[in-house]
């Protein structure tokens, strides 16, 4: 299996979050990327540093809006005087009538959805490099890989074509769907992370060539809140293809792994030609974020299951947060995909 990870993302350490009206600090580390990296070496699997993700396949996902902020803002935000470490927004556009300000306080409301995803001086750097990394891995599964692993810090699923939050910037994740593209028809994307990936299905909410599906914990009482419900089913073309699996913050191995497989079974109906897999291991029941109760064996069936459904697959990393079982999650589900073996 090949891997990919881009040193460069060390230098997005992100600090500012608000969680429950405190000021907190921001769960998305750059340790997140030692823990992850301490699982591929227990496996015996190397990483590759990627080279660079092409322009026009960000441009396929992304408006040249949001990643002009991206690669510009934190500069313009340095030029406020008493300006902050990190662009954090404090306003948003949140009127039916709008206009694009001019104003980087204004930009910063206009494309950051929460206050999650701070934008601080190497952010765009980082991000640029978790893309790479998932382009990387399309273009090795393009080649004829049966799976690459494309380890992606900051993670992308909460963000779309406009607007980024929750953790994430650049959705690695799309641009892994349109490196598949190129070649492929029919893409599917298996959304695993405990958070429901709003970004990706609104990336392709309207599109018949790309079959999105999220298991996640219920937005009744869980992030992202507004999106990420079962009737959510796409729109126009895309009717019929977004399928959402929301399940109860009690859900443990037995209850997680029934929603995957009907996933699959939908997957199966598809037919894609490939499959992307937004693979977030914060569904643990040690994550300190607290959504499901997923064990180790419950990742490691996920992985079997997955595997089994004998497609061309790109393993996304999305989330998974500071916990010394982290790496032992992603080593059980990797192993479980390649049907290996190992004591827990």
């Amino acid at each position: 299996m090949k891997c990919y990870y881009a040193k460069q993302t060390e230098a997005h350490d992100p600090i500012f979050r608000l969680s429950l009206g405190r000021i907190a600090r921001n769960a998305e580390q750059a340790e997140r990327a030692q823990l992850l990296l301490a699982g591929l070496d227990r496996l015996g699997l190397p990483v590759t540093e990627p080279t660079p993700v092409p322009k026009e396949i960000l441009e396929k996902v992304h408006t040249k809006a949001l990643l002009t902020f991206l690669e510009t803002g934190w500069d313009e935000w340095q030029k406020l005087p008493g300006a902050g470490p990190e662009v954090v927004p404090n306003v948003h556009a949140l009127n039916s009538v709008r206009s694009y300000p001019k104003h980087i306080v204004g930009k910063a409301g206009w494309h950051m959805g929460d206050t999650s995803a701070p934008l601080a001086e190497h952010s765009w750097q980082a991000t640029l490099g978790a893309a790479a990394s998932a382009h990387c891995a399309a273009t090795a599964v393009q080649r004829g890989d049966r799976v690459a692993y494309a380890l992606c810090r900051p993670p992308g699923h909460h963000s779309s074509a406009d607007v980024v939050a929750g953790h994430c910037m650049i959705n690695c994740a799309a641009v892994a769907v349109e490196t598949l593209k190129q070649t492929y028809a029919r893409v599917a994307v298996l959304d695993i992370d405990v958070h429901h990936g709003n970004g990706t299905q609104d990336i392709f909410y309207e599109r018949d060539d790309v079959l999105f599906l999220s298991v996640h914990a219920t937005p009744e009482t869980y992030y992202p809140f507004f999106v990420g419900y079962a009737h959510e089913t796409g729109r126009d073309a895309g009717e019929g293809f977004n399928l959402n699996i929301p399940l109860n913050q009690s859900t443990g191995d037995d209850g997680w792994c029934e929603a995957i497989a009907s996933c699959l079974d939908r997957i199966a109906a598809f037919n894609p030609d490939a499959l992307v897999v937004s693979l977030g291991l914060d569904a643990h029941e040690n994550d300190p974020l607290q959504g499901l109760k997923v064990t180790f064996d419950g990742f490691r069936r996920a992985g079997r299951m997955i595997a089994d459904a004998g497609l061309p697959t790109v393993l996304v990393q999305e989330g998974g947060y500071l916990s010394e079982d982290l790496t032992t999650s992603l080593e059980a589900y990797l192993a479980g995909f390649s049907g290996r073996d190992i004591d827990f």
